[in-house]
């Protein structure tokens, strides 16, 4: 029995993995991780369940994410590094790093030092500049290697184990999926909205505290 068609934004990407394979797979993580806003962890996560489904082999999809997240965060680190914030200023916009983006993520940086290399690629927006982050702090890039592998490998191979569950498991989910996703949509917007009003009750006392 033929597999079913992966849903949501996971199908939306299938036809590339099912055109260039394991090439759109490298390209994509890579590219994502040193800026450029392309579904790179949602090609990761395509692939992986088109892995358990037996579309893909699962060893190769890990590799190949494994690496390429690896040289897109090292490219991203020479950018930072060697271009600094006058080429980000200059060139990032063309890829969404605008200034106040990067000022925001250096922040965030400056307050969790280089344990955040770790866990950045599990955060929508630090995934795809913590290299460059890194390269405008100037961390040295033996200690910057060594965090990034370490993210590197816990991103790719939590989204390769649950991927690949699910692709094994594709026919029974996906029935459910099917039934149940427009009910999961909306309890997560109700939680977006309940998470959205809690923090702007907790930035309403401080504007007026500065009036």
């Amino acid at each position: 029995m033929a597999a079913p068609p992966l849903p949501g934004a996971l199908g939306g990407v299938t036809p590339l993995l099912d055109h260039w394979g394991y090439l759109a797979l490298a390209a994509l993580v890579f590219v994502e991780d040193f800026g450029v806003p392309v579904p790179g962890e949602t090609v990761l996560i395509a692939a992986a369940v088109s892995a358990g489904a037996g579309r893909m082999n699962i060893v190769a999809v890990a590799v190949v994410a494994f690496f390429a997240a690896m040289m897109g965060d090292n490219l991203g680190y020479a950018i930072g590094r060697f271009g600094g914030h006058r080429l980000i200023t200059r060139y990032g916009r063309y890829v969404l790093l605008t200034e106040a983006r990067i000022a925001r993520a250096e922040a965030f940086f400056a307050r969790h030092g280089g344990k955040i290399i770790t866990v950045a690629r599990f955060i929508e927006g630090l995934r795809q500049v913590n290299g460059i982050i890194a390269g405008l702090a100037e961390m040295p890039w033996r200690r910057f290697l060594a965090f990034n592998a370490l993210g590197a490998a816990l991103w790719v191979g939590t989204w390769i184990t649950l991927g690949a569950l699910a692709g094994r498991h594709l026919h029974t989910l996906y029935p459910a999926i099917q039934r149940y996703g427009l009910y999961l949509l909306a309890a997560a917007a109700v939680v977006i909205a309940a998470l959205a009003a809690r923090h702007l009750r907790r930035r309403r006392p401080r504007r007026d505290d500065a009036g």
